[in-house]
């Protein structure tokens, strides 16, 4: 037994000697595969992103250049053939400063109405009980699946003629006052809402204006954000109708401007491309600022920790 014992045990030994060194070397498999899944991730996500970004590039050296070409190799030009004319051109031309102006206005106060009758809307649909409170809310997904397109006869006559709306700015924000996607944004965050919040300030005597104010309101800033953030492209790049109801150059947005532009003007410039994509970097610039800026409320949708038990 002593003999057998001896002899096991070196076999044993080899044994956990040999099972550490399968976890070891499974581990370190585990780790390459990682370190290959992460590098491969890596690639591809790098390539998407210059796919995405390419454009974007290729616009803002092509307003930089003097001479304009459309090749491949436009992308990597001379230095020599670096200017900011392009910019002075369009400026003179359209004047960007004034455009940048009136599409500001366009942009906020299509924002304006759509957060306040957002909230209103939401907040209504979410935490009140009416009759005919689904009735509304599928009216409000129908209106979703019409397009635009198909208003645009009625609202021009209603707007411009009934209303005598034509060259102002109310003109070109009331049809996006109420955005339906707005109203359905903030009814999802009022329905995660605990309900026992808003049953005892009822009790309490607070009324359902100040109940939105004061508790609701302070609890969906991140909804605020996000309907924000998605309405602000719309009317900012908003071209046929801001075009149908403005004939007064002065109050029109710059992406009418530019399309006046491209239409009227563009031929007898110097360097029509150049021009082009100056005052398409001009408009873009804008809102690629503040995606970049409010990029971390905008994917913050957890609502949860404002909410103690």
């Amino acid at each position: 037994m002593s003999i057998l014992s001896k002899a096991a045990a070196p076999n044993d030994e080899n044994d956990g000697t040999s099972n550490s060194n399968r976890n070891t070397s499974a581990g370190a498999s585990g780790v390459e595969k990682r370190r290959s899944l992460g590098v491969g991730s890596f690639v591809l996500l790098a390539l998407g992103a210059f796919v995405f970004l390419f454009p974007f590039y290729y616009m803002f050296i092509g307003s930089l250049q003097t001479s304009p070409d459309t090749s491949v190799a436009g992308a990597f030009p001379n230095p020599a053939n670096i200017t900011g004319e392009n910019y002075l051109n369009i400026n003179n031309s359209i004047n960007l400063l004034k455009g940048l102006i009136n599409s500001g206005i366009f942009t906020g106060g299509v924002i304006f109405f759509t957060v306040v009758f957002g909230l209103l809307v939401g907040y209504a649909l979410a935490q009140m009980h009416f009759r005919g409170k689904g009735l509304v809310f599928g009216m409000m997904l129908l209106v979703q699946m019409i397009p635009f397109q198909l208003l645009l006869i009625p609202l021009y006559v209603m707007i411009v003629r009934d209303y005598g709306l034509a060259d102002t700015y109310l003109g070109m924000i009331l049809p996006f006052a109420i955005n339906s996607t707005a109203v359905f944004v903030f009814r999802q965050y009022f329905m995660q809402l605990p309900s026992t919040l808003f049953e005892a300030a009822r009790i309490d005597g607070a009324s359902e204006l100040r109940i939105l104010w004061q508790i609701a309101i302070p609890l969906v800033k991140p909804a605020i954000v996000t309907a924000v953030l998605l309405t602000f492209i719309g009317p900012w790049n908003e071209f046929l109708w801001p075009f149908l109801v403005t004939k007064d150059q002065s109050i029109q947005p710059l992406a009418v401007s530019l399309a006046n532009y491209i239409s009227n003007i563009s031929a007898t410039a110097s360097n029509p491309f150049g021009a082009i994509l100056a005052g398409a970097c001009v408009l873009a610039a804008p809102a690629v600022a503040l995606f970049i800026f409010f990029q971390r409320q905008f994917i913050s949708t957890n609502i949860g920790s404002s909410v103690k038990g």
